[in-house]
């Protein structure tokens, strides 16, 4: 599983970046926009609505519950700082998809009891698209943790997120993560739909049976 997290760039606008991953055959793509005004977010959303339901990809808001569900998007993730995911759930209901996010085994257990859908566990590393960043895991964090979830049979599936490479991802999918988040490792490549298709290579080699 990846999700593609929008980031604009010098080189990629939000909409030419998701563009780019939706072509590499990413089919999960989360609209992340912290810094703009709610019209531009409903606006950007808008644009990719369409362009994901021709891939057919899931599309998720970065906050905006409320906004998801007028647009009748997929769902939405919730940051730390954003609205509870119980809170969410009882304003936008069962049909969509919730995630949160997650820096320990105590935010994990927190989100599954809030009914949250999946967990956006990290980061792994320090990375520049996010501000306020929680504590670095690292490969160790996310091996701890995800043992946690084992002895403590939680079932819920985990993304890791945070300054992810290609290269990272075998080492990460082996302490039993569900899937990848990533945004500047495929903004950053020279060819973002190939490593796109890359990246997605990788990850089908650990598909749960």
């Amino acid at each position: 599983m990846l999700q593609f997290i929008t980031h604009q760039t010098l080189r990629f606008g939000i909409v030419e970046g998701a563009v780019a991953a939706l072509n590499g055959g990413c089919k999960w793509i989360q609209l992340r926009m912290k810094e703009a005004p709610l019209d531009e977010v409903e606006k950007t959303a808008r644009q990719l609505i369409p362009l994901c339901k021709e891939h057919e990809a899931i599309l998720v808001l970065d906050d905006y519950p409320q906004l998801a569900a007028d647009l009748d998007v997929d769902g939405v993730h919730l940051g730390k700082l954003d609205m509870p995911v119980s809170e969410a759930r009882l304003l936008i209901g069962e049909k969509y998809i919730i995630g949160g996010t997650a820096n320990t085994f105590d935010d994990i257990q927190n989100l599954v009891r809030q009914d949250a859908d999946y967990v956006g566990l990290g980061p792994f590393r320090y990375t520049e698209t996010k501000k306020n960043l929680s504590p670095i895991l690292g490969l160790e964090g996310y091996a701890r943790i995800m043992q946690q979830c084992r002895e403590n049979k939680l079932k819920i599936p985990v993304v890791a997120i945070g300054g992810i490479t290609a290269d990272d991802i075998p080492s990460i999918m082996e302490t039993g993560v569900s899937g990848i988040a990533l945004s500047g490792t495929i903004l950053q490549a020279e060819d973002p739909e190939a490593e796109t298709r890359k990246i997605i290579d990788i990850l089908n080699q650990y598909r749960k049976a």
